[in-house]
């Protein structure tokens, strides 16, 4: 998530806005960014099948329990942010492509490796939610998408209550890690994860709309990894609500 960024307004870029620009530009444009963001899918795909591949499921679990125990589970959201800040900072320079192409690849590495603790207590104990987490976040982003598209609205407007809940979400996730007891219900980590469904989707419809209308015909990586990070949040929850479902 990309809490109060605005890459499209990059200094950097020497492109012209999506919505000005012919529309071979912008098609050109549009189409670059979706398959860097289906590149980014794979490569995160590839990398969790080598690990799964490589790693003992034993010690996957062993290490996805000490990772998302209390305070280590803060300190690994803490190094998260740091490295999607430095991903994110990358990918929205206009530099030079290559810092543009490494700021995506770290990005995308990041989240496999955060994403392994979740991914190996769903394979081992809840079968089967992997890949429906999987149908279903790709349903609700191809939809949100179309419709989109097919409006040609503009959502920059959620970007203040974008914002707002993304903090509000951080502060209910680090009270959780305090107070695990009191947070750690079925029934709360139901309604936490619906929340951040919303969410996410929310965040969905303002960078795809921020794509038709704001980023720069040269951001492509930028917006890739802005498209990418709002979906693996949106398959992070899904996934979850589906375990929380069958606790």
């Amino acid at each position: 998530m990309s809490y109060g960024q605005n890459p499209y307004s990059s200094s950097y870029s020497m492109g012209m806005d999506a919505a000005s620009a012919a529309v071979s530009e912008r098609v050109g444009f549009i189409r670059r960014t979706y398959l860097h963001l289906a590149l980014a899918m794979l490569g995160f795909v590839g990398i969790e099948m080598l690990i799964f591949a490589m790693v003992p499921q034993e010690t996957l679990l062993m290490v996805s329990r000490t990772a998302m125990s209390g305070w280590n589970w803060l300190f690994v959201i803490g190094g998260f942010m740091v490295v999607s800040w430095l991903a994110q900072s990358w990918a929205n320079s206009g530099a030079s492509k290559t810092m543009q192409y490494a700021g995506l690849s770290l990005f995308v590495g990041a989240e496999a490796i955060i994403f392994l603790p979740l991914l190996a207590i769903a394979h081992t104990h809840f079968p089967g939610t992997i890949g429906s987490a999987a149908v279903m976040t790709l349903t609700i982003f191809g939809g949100l998408t179309a419709f989109t598209w097919l409006t040609n609205a503009d959502f920059s407007f959620l970007r203040g209550a974008l914002v707002i809940g993304g903090f509000g979400a951080i502060g209910f996730i680090i009270c959780a890690i305090f107070f695990g007891a009191a947070f750690g219900g079925s029934v709360i980590s139901i309604g936490f994860s619906c929340f951040m469904i919303v969410l996410m989707s929310g965040y969905i419809l303002y960078e795809t709309s921020n794509i038709l209308h704001h980023y720069q015909t040269d951001q492509h990586v930028a917006a890739a990894l802005a498209l990418f990070s709002s979906v693996a949040t949106l398959f992070w929850y899904v996934l979850r609500l589906f375990m929380s479902m069958r606790d």
